[in-house]
C-alpha cells in the first residue's frame, strides 16, 4: 500500500489568478495628451517657426555715462573761504534715469531721427516691429521694450542698451539718447546757475541798502553831536579831568601851606580858596559831561553819546561785513556761471554691433516652454481634482 507524500510544514500554497486585461486608453488619457499637444507642442512649434523664419534680427548698441561735477575751488573761495554757491538736492543721475524712459525723450527723438520709421522697418514682423498707426503712448511703451536703462545707485553710472533692426539705427538712437541727456544736464546746470546769480544779486542789493542806511545813521549822529569819534574825544576829556584833579590837589596843598605860615586874613588865602572853588566847579562840569556824577541832561552826557556811537558803529561794521560776504558770493556766482561745473561724461561711447544677438530664440523658447508646461500641468491637476470630487 503506497504511503501518501508528506508536505513540508512551512510550505505555502500559491493561488494563481487570471491575468489582468490589457490597459486601454480612456477618454481622459486622450484628453490629457491632446491638451499637451495643444498647450505645449503647438505653441512651441509656432514660436520656433516664427522666431527662425519671420522674426527680424535685432542689433544692440550700448552707451554708458555719468554726471561729473567740477569740484575745483575758485580764487574767491580760496581768498574768502566762502562755500559753494549752488548745491543740488537730488542726484542728476536720478533725473537722467527717469528722463530716458519718459515721453519727452521719445517725442524729442521722434522729431529728431523719426523713431517710427526706424522701429517699423521689418514689414513682415508684426510682433517685434512697431505699428506705425500707434499713438505717442504706444510709441513710449514700445520704446521701453527696445531701450533698457541700467542705473547703479552706488556709483551713479548709467548704462543704456538700445535695440534696433540695423546696427546703424541702434547706434543712431544711442547717440541721440546721449546728446539729449547732455542737453538736459546743461539745462539743469544753467537753471541752477541763474538761480544762484539771482539770489546772490538780491542779497547784494539788500546788503548795499543796509550799509547805506548804517552810514547815513552815523553821519546824522556826527552832525547832531558835532563829534566825529566820541572815543577819541572821551580820551581827551578824561585827560582834561585828570589834569584838573591834579591842579586841584596842588591848589589844596598850597592853601594848606599858606594857612600854616600866614595870618588868617592874608589875601593870598582868599585867592587860593577862589582858585580851588573854580577848579572844583570845572571838575563838576566835566564829570557831568562824562556822565559820572552830578545832575544834568542825560542826553548830553558822554555815557549816552558813547553808547549810541557804539551801537551805530556795530551796525555799520556788521553791514560792511554782510556787504563784503554778499559781494564775494555774487562774484563767485558769476565765476561759476562762466565755467561748466556739471557735464555728462561717457565711459562707453555708442557701440556699433557686428552680429545680431536678439531676439534670443532659445531663451524665449525656454520661457515659453516653462509657461506652457506649467499651464498644461495646472489644467491636468484641476481636471483630476474635479473628477475625484464626483
Amino acid at each position: 500500500m503506497a504511503m501518501p507524500e508528506k508536505t513540508a510544514p512551512n510550505a505555502r500554497i500559491s493561488v494563481l489568478r487570471p491575468p489582468a486585461d490589457p490597459a486601454r486608453p480612456r477618454a481622459r488619457h486622450i484628453g490629457v495628451f491632446a491638451g499637451f499637444l495643444l498647450l505645449v507642442v503647438v505653441p512651441l512649434a509656432l514660436a520656433a517657426w516664427y522666431l527662425v523664419t519671420i522674426a527680424a534680427d535685432q542689433f544692440a548698441s550700448t552707451v554708458g555715462f555719468s554726471v561729473r561735477k567740477e569740484e575745483a575751488a575758485t580764487p574767491i573761495e580760496l581768498f574768502g573761504g566762502i562755500a559753494d554757491v549752488a548745491s543740488t538736492g537730488s542726484s542728476d543721475s536720478d533725473i537722467l534715469y527717469e528722463f530716458i524712459s519718459s515721453q519727452e525723450m521719445v517725442e524729442v527723438l521722434q522729431t529728431r531721427i523719426d523713431l517710427t520709421a526706424l522701429f517699423s522697418k521689418p514689414a513682415r514682423d508684426p510682433i517685434f516691429a512697431y505699428d506705425t498707426t500707434g499713438t505717442i503712448e504706444d510709441l513710449q511703451d514700445y520704446w521701453n521694450r527696445m531701450v533698457r536703462v541700467t542705473y547703479d545707485t552706488s556709483t551713479e553710472l548709467i548704462e543704456v542698451r538700445v535695440l534696433a533692426f540695423s546696427p546703424e539705427d541702434a547706434r543712431t538712437i544711442a547717440t541721440g539718447i546721449f546728446d539729449e541727456s547732455a542737453r538736459l544736464i546743461d539745462d539743469l546746470s544753467a537753471i541752477a546757475q541763474e538761480d544762484a546769480i539771482a539770489f546772490a544779486k538780491d542779497e547784494l542789493e539788500r546788503a548795499v541798502e543796509r550799509l547805506k542806511l548804517a552810514r547815513e545813521a552815523m553821519t546824522a549822529f556826527r552832525s547832531r553831536t558835532q563829534i566825529v569819534d566820541p572815543t577819541a574825544d572821551l580820551q581827551g576829556q578824561m585827560g582834561l579831568l585828570s589834569t584838573l584833579e591834579q591842579q586841584l590837589a596842588e591848589a589844596l596843598i598850597s592853601a594848606d601851606l599858606l594857612r600854616e605860615s600866614t595870618r588868617s586874613n592874608d589875601p593870598r588865602i582868599t585867592q587860593a580858596d577862589r582858585r580851588i572853588a573854580v577848579i572844583e566847579a570845572r571838575i563838576d562840569d566835566e564829570r557831568r559831561k562824562l556822565g559820572v556824577g552830578g545832575a544834568g541832561d542825560a542826553g548830553d552826557d558822554y555815557a549816552t553819546v558813547l553808547a549810541e556811537f557804539e551801537r551805530l558803529a556795530v551796525d555799520r561794521q556788521f553791514a560792511e561785513q554782510a556787504y563784503t560776504a554778499a559781494l564775494v558770493t555774487y562774484d563767485q556766482a558769476l565765476a561759476e556761471a562762466r565755467r561748466k561745473s556739471r557735464y555728462l561724461a561717457a565711459y562707453i561711447r555708442p557701440t556699433l554691433a557686428e552680429a545680431s544677438k536678439y531676439p534670443k530664440t532659445f531663451e524665449l523658447l525656454g520661457v515659453l516652454a516653462f509657461l506652457s508646461i506649467a499651464l498644461w500641468g495646472i489644467s491636468v491637476l484641476v481636471f483630476y481634482s474635479i473628477r475625484d470630487r464626483r
